[in-house]
């Protein structure tokens, strides 16, 4: 095993904040060796997967995300994966070596174990063995603080257990049921446990469509308020709760370790033309983040199917910022939302990190980007930029919008009320003849309503 120098101090919690470490751990990156890649005219491609000791650094970070003490980290070179233990037998007496000598309790894999691996590497090692998506339930598990994050952890965790279930204990083996002698085995331990854990399942699948529909109730109450909505995402870590506060003032948690927040945040926020908006912080995405916890928390991550712009935030201070764009594509592809998609304004966090040649370069790199697609240099530690990013907010929802002059009757005070609850108002008057005057801006929903309902002033 190629072993890597880490740091421990990296991506953990305050000593105050997460109590004592959960355990020692090893932490493997088996990995396929890379193979060239070649146009059609033969000749060499440069591949956009991020190297082995950038994936090695993200699942060492991940480790320590739940205070695991890592004691060693290291690379395995794969030219192909084994069905028994995905990394082959002499690797695996290798490490069991190691294990032992390091007196490590917990192995963690960087890659999706089947359940016949992981127990086999559990025997082999005779240790606790954690693939990516087990690690990740974990982080989730500890971060999530709202009814709805542990309901949305908790169904992810039960699917994934529910593939586990190999007989890898005794009591699986048992049966039960049956009635006097002639009844038959009745059902095995393994089915009764699947039983349990499908009407589990069931159970929060229904009060997560609770939530779901609560949700929806308050985001109609927010669609009779006309303030549009701004949604944060991006790669874990990035600086999206950092930027929320600088943006809104709010305190909510912001940390340099991996998945620091899940719970979604909504604050407003003031636009620079005086204009309110409201901006919402969601779950940060991570390559290879597993399928079951999109489809949880997806009800979480409507907020920015149904948002009016999308705050794409970057950390560019990172090696791997290129790849990280393209697992953050991924996922919004998942939600339906393409990376062409005109709601989307990237925002390019943490310039403060940079030398002056890397500023530069990340300058002409922004100067370069479609009108259409902007990208704002911002530092959200700072402030730097954060101007800049508020009017492209609200340039952006200015060109979704449609600015009408309408003429109103003085009595006609509930077409009025209504559109004050609906539009943007930004002017009124009286005229001549003493009727009222108003120009307002809406989304095209709400335009057409408007065109419908009252007199649009000629000229």
């Amino acid at each position: 095993m190629e072993q890597r120098r880490r740091n421990i101090s990296a991506d953990r919690l305050s000593a105050e904040s997460s109590g004592s470490e959960t355990g020692r751990a090893i932490v493997i990156g088996p990995y396929l060796r890379a193979r060239p890649q070649r146009d059609a005219a033969g000749a060499a491609v440069i591949s956009e997967d991020r190297s082995a000791d950038a994936r090695l650094d993200e699942i060492a970070g991940l480790a320590r995300a739940i205070d695991l003490n890592v004691v060693n980290a290291g690379v395995v070179s794969l030219n192909e994966i084994r069905p028994a233990t995905f990394i082959g037998k002499g690797k695996a007496d290798e490490i069991a070596g190691l294990v032992k000598t390091l007196d490590a309790g917990i192995v963690v894999m960087d890659c999706a174990l089947s359940p016949v691996q992981q127990r086999n590497l559990e025997k082999a090692w005779n240790a606790k063995v954690l693939d990516r998506t087990g690690l990740i339930l974990e982080i989730f598990g500890r971060r999530a603080q709202t009814r709805e994050g542990v309901l949305q952890v908790e169904l992810a965790h039960l699917n994934y257990q529910k593939s586990r279930l190999v007989r890898s204990w005794t009591h699986l083996e048992r049966q039960r049921g049956g009635f006097g002698f002639l009844g038959g085995p009745g059902e095995t331990q393994i089915e009764s446990d699947r039983r349990v854990i499908s009407e589990r399942i069931w159970k929060i699948e229904a009060e997560l469509e609770k939530v779901k529909k609560r949700r929806n109730l308050h985001r109609a109450g927010r669609e009779r308020v006309p303030y549009p909505i701004a949604a944060l995402v991006g790669y874990t870590n990035a600086g999206k709760s950092t930027l929320f506060n600088r943006l809104t003032r709010a305190d909510v948690l912001e940390a340099d370790m991996l998945f620091a927040t899940l719970d979604p945040t909504l604050r407003s926020i003031n636009l620079p033309h005086g204009t309110k908006a409201i901006l919402s912080d969601t779950v940060g995405f991570i390559s290879d983040l597993p399928t079951m916890l999109v489809a949880a928390f997806r009800a979480t991550l409507e907020e920015v199917i149904e948002a009016d712009v999308i705050l794409h935030v970057r950390d560019v201070s990172h090696e791997d910022t290129q790849a990280q764009l393209h697992d953050v594509e991924n996922v919004l592809r998942a939600l339906g939302i393409e990376p062409e998609d005109p709601r989307i304004i990237e925002v390019w966090n943490k310039i403060d990190r940079l030398d002056e040649s890397g500023r530069t370069r990340i300058q002409n790199l922004s100067g370069r980007t479609p009108a259409d697609h902007p990208a704002i240099l911002a530092s959200a530690l700072t402030g730097e930029g954060t101007d800049a990013l508020l009017t492209a907010i609200e340039d952006r929802l200015a060109a979704s919008r449609s600015v009408l002059h309408l003429v109103l009757d003085a009595s006609d005070g509930a077409g009025a009320s209504w559109l004050h609850r609906n539009t943007e108002v930004l002017e009124k008057s009286l005229t001549p003849d003493d009727r009222i005057a108003m120009t307002v801006r809406a989304d095209p929903a709400h335009a057409d309503m408007a065109r419908r309902k009252f007199e649009v002033a000629s000229g």
